[in-house]
C-alpha cells in the first residue's frame, strides 16, 4: 500500500458578513465588514479517519464574529480582526494559528448645513482592509491595507522613451489619462504595537497622503508615482514600517475620429478592462 500524507491542512469560514451598530454615539457609528477565518492545528484525525472531535464548527466560527461584535464592539477594524484571531489560539488548545482576515465598506456620516447627520451615512470610495495573525508562542501580526479605490488624473502624466523594438506599437505620451484602482497593504515595525485609536489614525494619514501624492505628482510612469505615492505614505505615518502598493493600469485609449472628419485633441475616450498592466511595488522606510 502506498504510504500517502497529509502534510498540510487548513480549514475556517470565508465571507462572514457583519454589520455593527454603535447607537450610544452621536452621530451613530456603522460598520459593514466581510470577514474570513482560517485554523491551522491538531485537524489530522478529521481528514485522516473522520473523527471529528477535535474540530470547531465553521458555523461556530461564524456565530463567533457576532457574539464577540456584541461583547466587544468593533472599535477598529485591525483591533476586531486581531481579537478573533488571539480568540481562537487562546481558547481551543488544538488551533495553533489563527489568520483572520477583514474588508470593511466605510461608512461615513452624511453632512447636511455643515453637520454630520445622526443617523445617515454615505459610503466611502474603496474598501478597508486588515488582516492578523495569532499563532501560539509568538507575537500576533496585524497587516492593515485598502483597495479599490478608484483614481484618475486627466493631465500632468505621461510615458516615453521606453524599449523599442519589433513588438511595440505604443507611441510616446506627454499627455495621458492615467487611472488605477490603489490597493494598498502596510505594517507597523516589528516589536510595534497598534490599537484602537492608532490604527485609524494610520488609516486615514496613509490613504490622505496616497491621495495628495497621486494628485500633485507629475507622472513620468505609473513605477514612478508608484513610489512617490509610498514614500508620502511612510513620511505621513512614522509609526508604519514598510507600504506594498498595486496598481492596475486603466486604460482609457483615444478614439480615432478621423472616419468622421473630426479631430480628438485628448477629448473623448475609451475605458478598457482587459488586457491591463498591473504594476506593484513595496517601499521600506530606511535606516
Amino acid at each position: 500500500m502506498t504510504d500517502h500524507q497529509l502534510v498540510h491542512d487548513r480549514y475556517g469560514k470565508q465571507r462572514v458578513h457583519l454589520t455593527w451598530l454603535d447607537r450610544d454615539r452621536d452621530p451613530h457609528v456603522l460598520r459593514q465588514l466581510v470577514v474570513d477565518i482560517g485554523l491551522e492545528g491538531d485537524f489530522a484525525s478529521s481528514y485522516l479517519t473522520g473523527d471529528n472531535r477535535a474540530v470547531i464548527a465553521t458555523d461556530s466560527m461564524k456565530n463567533t464574529v457576532y457574539v464577540l461584535a456584541r461583547e466587544r464592539g468593533v472599535a477598529s477594524l485591525e483591533g476586531f480582526a486581531l481579537l478573533l484571531a488571539e480568540h481562537f489560539v487562546s481558547t481551543y488548545p488544538q488551533v495553533e494559528r489563527a489568520s483572520v482576515g477583514a474588508d470593511e465598506l466605510p461608512w461615513r456620516p452624511i453632512r447636511v448645513d455643515g453637520a454630520a447627520h445622526p443617523h445617515a451615512f454615505t459610503s466611502g470610495c474603496g474598501l478597508d482592509t486588515a488582516s492578523a495573525l495569532a499563532e501560539r508562542g509568538r507575537r500576533p501580526e496585524v497587516t492593515s491595507g485598502l483597495r479599490d479605490l478608484q483614481v484618475l488624473k486627466s493631465a500632468a502624466s505621461g510615458f516615453s522613451d521606453f524599449v523599442t523594438d519589433r513588438f511595440r506599437t505604443l507611441a510616446d505620451t506627454g499627455d495621458r489619462l492615467f487611472a488605477t484602482s490603489i490597493a494598498a497593504t502596510w505594517r507597523r515595525a516589528e516589536g510595534t504595537s497598534g490599537d484602537d485609536q492608532s490604527w485609524p489614525a494610520d488609516r486615514a494619514a496613509v490613504r490622505d497622503a496616497l491621495l495628495a501624492a497621486f494628485a500633485s505628482h507629475h507622472s513620468l510612469s505609473v513605477q514612478q508615482t508608484l513610489y512617490e505615492m509610498a514614500t508620502a505614505a511612510l513620511d505621513a505615518a512614522p509609526s508604519v514600517a514598510e507600504v506594498s502598493l498595486v496598481l492596475p493600469n486603466q486604460h482609457h485609449l483615444l478614439v480615432d475620429l478621423e472616419p468622421f472628419g473630426l479631430d480628438n485633441p485628448n477629448r473623448v475616450f475609451v475605458g478598457t478592462s482587459e488586457p491591463f498592466g498591473c504594476i506593484e511595488g513595496t517601499v521600506r522606510r530606511g535606516g
